[in-house]
């Protein structure tokens, strides 16, 4: 399966254009974290790409992602791609993360949504301008990004085995800088 076919699922199954910037944010980190490993880009990408494309139509944490995973063995998307999914919400779907690719999905995915309100409270709203030490500033003020479970991603940068303020927080934040503007997060926003 290639992006492109990804993509089409992703876009039959959400309509909601922040939740497809959420997924191109967490496919842009994950292809980040397969070049830093030395891994598929193409299959990291993808599984970044995919991974909440049931949330629209199945929005809780008893549904999503379970009851995606049949849709996408439908879609054809290959069986290990399936399995990192549904790794993603262990907790919920019995799977564990087990592998590097697994553990890099756990650890990206809420943190491309602090990322991203503290690029859209900037006043240019340009992913570009965003630091990593205005993440950091956001990241202690709790009540900024409140949705943000903080938990996952430093439980998630440590199996990952990457620390967060030093590795995590630099890489997710070139991967997004790296398509601002597909996240339409380039300063169209501002005005």
């Amino acid at each position: 399966m290639n992006r492109d076919e990804a993509l089409a699922i992703v876009r039959e199954f959400v309509q909601n254009e922040n939740l497809i910037n959420h997924m191109l944010a967490v496919e842009a980190a994950m292809r980040a974290y397969a070049r830093k490993y030395g891994e598929d880009e193409e299959s990291w990408g993808r599984v970044g790409l995919l991974h909440d494309f049931d949330w629209e139509i199945h929005p809780t944490l008893e549904q999503h992602p379970m009851d995606g995973a049949p849709i996408l063995r439908e879609r054809g998307v290959p069986e290990e791609d399936i399995r990192t999914i549904l790794s993603h919400a262990a907790e919920q779907s019995g799977v564990p993360r087990v592998t590097l690719r697994d553990r890099a999905l756990y650890a990206v995915d809420e943190l491309t949504g602090l990322v991203t309100a503290v690029a859209l409270v900037r006043p240019s709203k340009d992913i570009r301008d965003v630091t990593v030490k205005s993440i950091k500033k956001k990241w202690k003020d709790r009540a900024f990004a409140a949705g943000v479970i903080r938990e996952d991603v430093e439980r998630g940068c440590a199996e990952l085995g990457v620390d967060l303020w030093a590795e995590h927080v630099p890489l997710v934040l070139e991967a997004m800088q790296g398509i601002a503007a597909e996240l339409g997060l380039d300063g169209r926003l501002a005005g």
